[in-house]
């Protein structure tokens, strides 16, 4: 979609009248500076979408007519990216990353080699702030939908979120490069879930690498290189997107 994005929930309907305000208001009307007359697209982040014009600007607030809706499926398969805590510098860049290339939820993980240490009030802290930049990074890329952010897990958590998965059905890969297997050999469009893990710079610990097995996780070799955490979700997602149909849907007018 060409236009910019902005979210709403809920959305008005057609005919309707948006009002935008609050720290997307600002946005819109002082930073972006948008004027009567022009055209925005506003998503409630979940799929829904409404075309509009506006028709009124205030400071920090726009009221929008609601010409047309429409709704965009979730891609298939929904993949979720278990990530591993990266290093302060670029913990927020493996979100950024991943939201843009189309990621459908994020759980952040404590994993044993994790430099980085999320207790307490900075798991709280670590968390809401991933959160905020999958909505500013899923607005960048224009996206619909604004990817869910879980609570940190712990291994036992990631576990048993895997074991679950792959007893739906579902393909668990474990990013990992000393994996015999390759990423492609997997049957991703022959699935509807998909869920991708990534290790600290450190790499995932073998009896982490073993329980994930148990359950049913498939250690797999993206590509021929190592890559940095905080980009491995991103180029797999790349990937899957390739191999599947996650990126032929398009908007169904309502």
């Amino acid at each position: 979609m060409a236009a910019t994005v902005f979210y709403l929930n809920p959305l008005p309907d057609v005919g309707g009248t948006a009002v935008l305000d609050g720290k997307e208001g600002h946005h819109a009307a002082t930073v972006r500076r948008i004027r009567v007359g022009e055209r925005l697209v506003l998503s409630d982040g979940s799929g829904s979408l409404a075309d509009t014009v506006v028709t009124s600007v205030e400071r920090d607030r726009l009221e929008l007519a609601v010409t047309s809706r429409s709704v965009v499926a979730r891609p298939t398969p929904t993949v979720t990216l278990v990530q591993a805590l990266p290093k302060a510098d670029r913990s927020e860049l493996s979100v950024e990353l991943a939201t843009e290339a189309g990621i459908d939820a994020i759980v952040p993980w404590q994993s044993a080699r994790c430099v980085a240490r999320w207790e307490g009030a900075k798991a709280i802290k670590g968390v809401s702030r991933w959160r905020g930049v999958a909505a500013a990074a899923a607005k960048q890329s224009r996206r619909p939908f604004v990817p869910e952010v879980d609570d940190l897990h712990d291994t036992a958590a990631v576990v048993a979120l895997a074991g679950s998965i792959v007893a739906r059905g579902g393909i668990v890969a474990v990013l990992h490069e000393s994996a015999t297997r390759g990423f492609a050999s997997l049957p991703f469009a022959e699935v509807n879930e998909v869920m991708l893990v990534v290790g600290p710079e450190g790499g995932i610990d073998d009896r982490e690498i073993a329980r994930l097995t148990e359950v049913g996780a498939t250690p797999v070799m993206l590509g021929p290189t190592v890559l940095r955490t905080s980009t491995a979700g991103a180029v797999a997602l790349g990937a899957i997107g390739v191999l599947t149909d996650r990126w032929g849907q398009s908007p169904v007018d309502l």
